[in-house]
């Protein structure tokens, strides 16, 4: 819960600071280290389950750190500052290309393909709700994209 005036509380769930990134490929996430295991794994979900949803997202390239020199971005602050339902994450997308299949089939990105990755994000926090019976089956079908 965050005081924005002093009447007035806001629940905040999600907090994703997203990025271009100049040498990694592929999207991945950054994520805070808590001392709450329980807290950690929860944390985690998310991106695993953004993994499922987007080829071109990888969750072995996604790090959960408390790194001194990320002590002032968003992510960081907000993971110290909210309450532990809150889940911060910086979202990292190539500036290039993401690799699909094997270390040599690179693609190139595109604006279609960042749509696509955002669109693939919407769905991740629809199959997050529904994960933790907060959306209820069946909503209409979501259409497929290329």
């Amino acid at each position: 819960v965050v005081d924005v005036f002093p009447q007035q509380k806001i629940n905040l769930e999600f907090y994703i600071d997203i990025h271009a990134h100049s040498t990694m490929m592929n999207g991945f996430m950054y994520g805070n280290i808590f001392e709450d295991e329980e807290r950690f794994q929860r944390q985690a979900v998310f991106p695993k389950l953004l993994c499922q949803n987007a080829e071109d997202f990888s969750y072995s390239s996604t790090s959960f750190n408390r790194d001194a020199v990320k002590a002032g971005t968003g992510r960081r602050f907000l993971g110290g500052l909210l309450n532990d339902t809150s889940y911060c994450y910086t979202l990292e997308v190539s500036f290039y290309s993401y690799i699909l299949g094997g270390p040599t089939s690179t693609v190139p990105y595109t604006e279609e393909a960042y749509m696509k990755l955002g669109r693939n994000v919407a769905r991740t926090f629809l199959d997050y709700y529904r994960l933790n019976s907060l959306v209820e089956r069946p909503l209409a079908p979501t259409p497929k994209t290329r």
